[in-house]
């Protein structure tokens, strides 16, 4: 199967499936002479996983993270790092009933006619669960940037369903099961999901994230542009439907007075372009919004085929979010730190003799 890699300096190639032995990664390009350890890692992982609350999946998995190599005496050696998650709490008998069918919004189908043979099994390699390594790989990339640039990243929930959340403080993010930036709604919106599980159905999310203390000069001006990497990897997360950079769709609306970001000595006057012109960073914050579809497995009897395509009635069991939005947020953060690592070692490579006399502009106001 080809697809597997991303990233061109900075690369990770995926492996495994839902319900097999193990998942992982294999990252290649990373500098050597980084300390890279277990405990820099697990923290993200231990973010994404499932079964942290009453409403998201509750497969019971520690997603414990093995370092098998690229590591020599707590730091990183520049070869290949392998990160290895061992899968211990499949139920694959839950997917029996699937098996000669096609779930209805799930790649069952497509995955069929493309390869000849599935694994039905919680999805196999189409699985949501193959996002756990690229969040591995994220922590990596998150260590390197954070002591490079001082670059960090957060991300929150804005939306699920049809309920908006109001942004108070990125503090209370850790605080509440949505990753939301709020502590006045969150009861509402327990409640709203309690209702959405019991009625077997499900429901899609908006989720913001942002990376602060970026370099200037990251991307290319055509075809390797840094918006355009960023919605490619936006992109490759399950469930993923919609991407905006910056002002996004809203700029549709926005007069030319108003969206082009004017420049003055003390910074930045707005950021609609979200940290990018001309596919080239800024330097100010990069903000970028994801729209995450309702989760296909759900309860409700649905129309499908068999494989003979014959109709039939599809109803999935076992465990699954009703709402996949809700542990998105970490997986956002990881894919944006992987596209910032991979053209942060690619403007190394070309541009780091490139000097110019015009004092780079603060991003956000304060003297540098």
């Amino acid at each position: 199967m080809s697809g597997s890699t991303f990233g061109t300096l900075f690369r990770i190639t995926n492996f495994g499936e839902s319900h097999g032995p193990a998942i992982g990664c294999v990252i290649d390009g990373c500098p050597p002479g980084m300390e890279l350890s277990e405990a820099d890692i697990q923290p993200e992982l231990d973010r994404r996983r499932p079964g942290t609350s009453r409403h998201v999946t509750q497969r019971n998995e520690p997603d414990a993270v093995e370092i098998l190599s690229g590591v020599y005496e707590g730091k990183t050696t520049g070869t290949p790092i392998c990160l290895l998650i061992r899968n211990t709490d499949q139920r694959s008998k839950d997917y029996g009933n699937i098996a000669q069918t096609f779930r209805p919004g799930h790649a069952d189908y497509t995955y069929w006619h493309k390869y000849g043979i599935r694994d039905p099994r919680g999805g196999g390699r189409s699985s949501a669960r193959l996002t756990a390594p690229m969040v591995g790989a994220g922590a990596v990339a998150r260590k390197w940037l954070q002591q490079q640039y001082g670059t960090t990243f957060a991300g929150h929930m804005t939306q699920i369903g049809d309920i908006a959340i109001p942004f108070e403080s990125l503090e209370h993010v850790p605080n509440n099961p949505f990753f939301a930036a709020n502590v006045s709604d969150i009861a509402m919106l327990e409640n709203y999901m309690d209702e959405l599980r019991k009625s077997g159905d499900s429901c899609g999310a908006r989720i913001s994230v942002m990376a602060r203390n970026v370099p200037v000069g990251l991307g290319q001006p055509l075809f390797d542009k840094l918006d355009a990497d960023i919605a490619y990897a936006m992109m490759g997360i399950n469930a993923v439907k919609g991407v905006e950079i910056g002002a996004g769709f809203a700029s549709i609306a926005q007069r030319g007075t108003t969206h082009g970001d004017e420049l003055t000595p003390q910074g930045f006057m707005s950021n609609n372009a979200g940290g990018v012109l001309g596919g080239i960073s800024t330097g100010q914050d990069i903000t970028v919004a994801i729209a995450v579809k309702p989760t296909s497995s759900i309860r409700s009897p649905r129309h499908s085929i068999d494989l003979d395509g014959n109709p039939v009635i599809v109803e999935t069991f076992g465990r699954h979010d009703p709402c996949v939005g809700i542990r998105a947020t970490p997986i956002a953060e990881a894919m944006l730190a992987l596209v910032l690592m991979d053209h942060a070692l690619m403007q190394r490579a070309q541009c780091a003799d490139v000097q110019v006399n015009t004092p780079r502009i603060p991003a956000d106001g304060r003297p540098r």
